[in-house]
This record gives structure tokens, sequence and C-alpha cells, in this order.
């Protein structure tokens, strides 16, 4: 199959590539792209900027992701560009107010774990993987003052985020002017033909095609993409959120995860984060047009689908069997972490300790909303003490338990 897409014509090519994308700007250059590529057998080089302010991707990120395989596909290079530099600024998209800059060791420290991740969806044997501190790090105060000439302080705060603080009078400081200059000198070092990334981010690839054109170079074709709200169903996917579905989560979490978000999601969850054919999403689609379906059926088919895409096919049997046994039958799962115990301990402590939670404070929050049973009751005491006596499943929220025993 990909051999037969690397045939394809520049015009079946763009058609390939305009599914799910939002806008193509300008398509008649991408296109000019395609054809001079298939002539002189150069691939285009297509890049796509990841912010590793967090450790893990998410299925949000998967949508361009995805657009950057399709890419790999028919025969053009794939540049993953981790912005180690870049993100001890912050982007400032869609941001309130400043966002506390990264040291370096902390962003080179959250993509580590970037290229495992990638290779769920992209062919990492063909990928090129570039930090933009091999540029941006080298450059000194005049090459910054050279690349901050080349645009206008007016053009900046036309854009949506900064024009709003300014009209909220929140401040702006002066290094998120620089973050879209950084990113848009990553396309000049790069060279690059295509840039990839989220609606979100239009202005930055934008501002890409004007410093290109001001260093000489022929300016990047740019393909925005849809962002997928979170399993809120309101916001964007976001790990600072809490509303996201990681590609490292555990088969019971991603399964569990996907059957939290709104039925109107379905659809566009099929169309956006799975491989289904056209087709099959066309049947989905009809089906939820139908009163008499039962979209939580449909929703089991995507949260398996999702769990056999970042695990297995096996795993996404055993996950569904999981879920059903769970939350449509009311038992509890075969298979649990457990943790032992030889003295008294007090409960926020254990779940941190057996990392069913990520702190003590969140184990706290979680009481106080009366999420956290133990053998069927609820705690509503934030120094509750669990005795090292019997077997206690404790149950946190909807999906996380935990087996106490005490130690032999």
């Amino acid at each position: 199959m990909k051999d037969e897409m690397k045939k394809l014509s520049p015009e079946e090519q763009l058609e390939i590539l305009r599914k799910n994308a939002v806008e193509i700007i300008p398509e008649e250059d991408l296109l000019e792209k395609l054809r001079i590529s298939q002539q002189t057998g150069r691939p285009l080089r297509v890049k796509l900027g990841c912010d590793p302010s967090a450790p893990d991707l998410h299925i949000g990120h998967s949508v361009a992701l995805r657009k950057l395989r399709q890419f790999q596909e028919l025969g053009h290079r794939a540049i993953l560009v981790i912005g180690d530099f870049t993100a001890m600024i912050g982007d400032p998209s869609g941001k309130k107010k400043t966002r506390p800059a990264l040291t370096f060791e902390e962003t080179r420290k959250n993509a580590e774990t970037y290229f495992r991740q990638a290779g769920k969806i992209l062919d990492i044997d063909k990928l090129e993987i570039r930090y933009n501190s091999e540029w941006l790090g080298k450059m000194n105060f005049a090459d910054v003052i050279k690349l901050a000439s080349k645009f206008t302080v007016a053009r900046m705060l036309e854009r949506d985020d900064f024009e709003k603080r300014l009209r909220e009078q929140i401040p702006i400081s002066l290094h998120e002017l620089l973050y879209p200059l950084a990113q848009a000198y990553d396309s000049v070092a790069l060279e690059a033909d295509v840039e990839l990334g989220g609606t979100d981010q239009k202005f930055n690839l934008l501002v890409g095609r004007t410093i290109q054109t001001e260093y000489g170079q022929k300016p990047q074709a740019i393909i925005t993409l849809p962002l997928l709200e979170g399993t809120d169903g309101v916001q964007k996917m976001s790990k600072s959120l809490g509303n996201y579905i990681a590609f490292e989560d555990s088969p019971d979490e991603i399964f569990g995860k996907t059957m939290s978000i709104p039925d109107e999601l379905i659809e566009k969850y099929f169309r956006l984060a799975t491989d289904l054919s056209d087709d099959e999403i066309e049947e989905i689609a009809e089906k939820l047009k139908n009163p008499s379906t039962n979209p939580m059926e449909l929703k089991k088919r995507l949260a398996w689908e999702l769990v056999r895409m970042y695990h297995s096919s096996d795993a996404a049997d055993s996950a569904k069997a999981n879920f059903e046994k769970v939350f449509s039958h009311r038992e509890l799962p075969d298979e649990m972490p457990t943790f032992e115990i030889s003295e008294s301990a007090r409960l926020i402590d254990i779940l941190a300790d057996a990392s069913i939670l990520p702190s003590r404070s969140e184990a706290r929050r979680l009481i106080r909303q009366n999420a956290v049973r133990i053998n069927g009751e609820t705690i509503t005491d934030e120094n509750f003490i669990v005795i090292p006596e019997g077997e206690k499943i404790v149950k946190v929220g909807k999906r996380k338990f935990l087996k106490i025993l005490p130690k032999s």
C-alpha cells in the first residue's frame, strides 16, 4: 500500500492530504511543491514541532502525527522538531498569562520518551528528529536582533491572544513576542517545504512563511489541523487540564477514558484518531443519527480501536471485557495492582506510594469529592488510617482499583 501511495500523482497526493485538514495555505503552493518533488525526485521536507513541556503524548497530538505519517507514506521526509529551546520561552498560544519557563534540563528530560511514543504512529526509521537548540542555542545577540528586524510589532500584536491580553491589560512579556519568531526560524534552519500544526498555531505557521522569505527561501506551505476536545468535551485535550488520553496509558485507562467522552464527539474521534476507512466512519455517522442506536456500543468500538492502536488487539479485548465486568455488571476487575503494608498507614500515603494517584494532594482532593471507597464504603476523612488486617479493595473514581494486603 505504501509503495502504491508513492506512485500517486501530485493531484492524488493533494486529495489525500486534504483529508481532515482545516486549511492548506496556499493550496496552489503545496500542489506546485508536490509537482516539483515528483519531477526532481526530491522529497518534500515536512516539519512538525513538538513542545516538550510535558513528557506524555496524547491522542490530541496524534491528529498532526497522523498527517505527518501520510507524508511519510507518500514518500516525503518527515521532520519532528523537539522544541527544547523554545520550551524555555513557552508558547503563548491561547494563554491568558505568561507561562512559567522550563529549564533546558526539564525540556530534554520530557523529550526522552517522545521518540518511543511517536513511533506508535510514525515510521521512526524514516523520521528526522531534531532539537531546535541545535541552531537557536548558537545564535548570538546580533543574530536575534537581525531576526527580530524581519517582523513588525504591529503584525505581532495582530495575534488574537496578544490582542486580547492588551485589551484586558494583562501583561505580555517581551520574550513571548520572540516565540513565533523562534518557531519561524526553525523553518529557516530546516529549509521546510511544509509545516503542520493545530488551528491554534496558524499565526505562528504564517510567521514562518514570512521569515523564510526574508531569509531568501521559498515560503513553506502550511496545513492546519482541527483541535481534538478532551474527555470533558469542552476544552482542547491537554495533560494540564486532566482531560487527556495518553499513548502510554494502560489499556484499561484508554478504554475507560474513551467511554467517558460525550456522545457528540464519537464521530469526531473516529475521524481524527482512528484508522477506520471513510466508508466505515460514514456508516458510524449514519448509526449515530438513528434514535434506536445506543451510543455506548459505538463508544465501545471506538475505545477498542484506540487500545488496539496503542497496545494490541488482545489488550483491547481484555480492556473491553474488564470495562463490561466492572461497569455493566458491577463486578471487580480480574486484575488490579496490590500494595502490602506491615503497619498502619494513612490512605493518602498508600495511594501516592502505590502510584495509583500522582500525589497526596490529589488523594486529598478526591476524598473531599467522595470519590474514594474502601470495600464499598465512602471515605470522607482525609487522614483515614488503614490497618494491616485482611484484604481491602480501594476504588478511586470510576476506573482505578487497588488491593491492600497485610505484609506476610
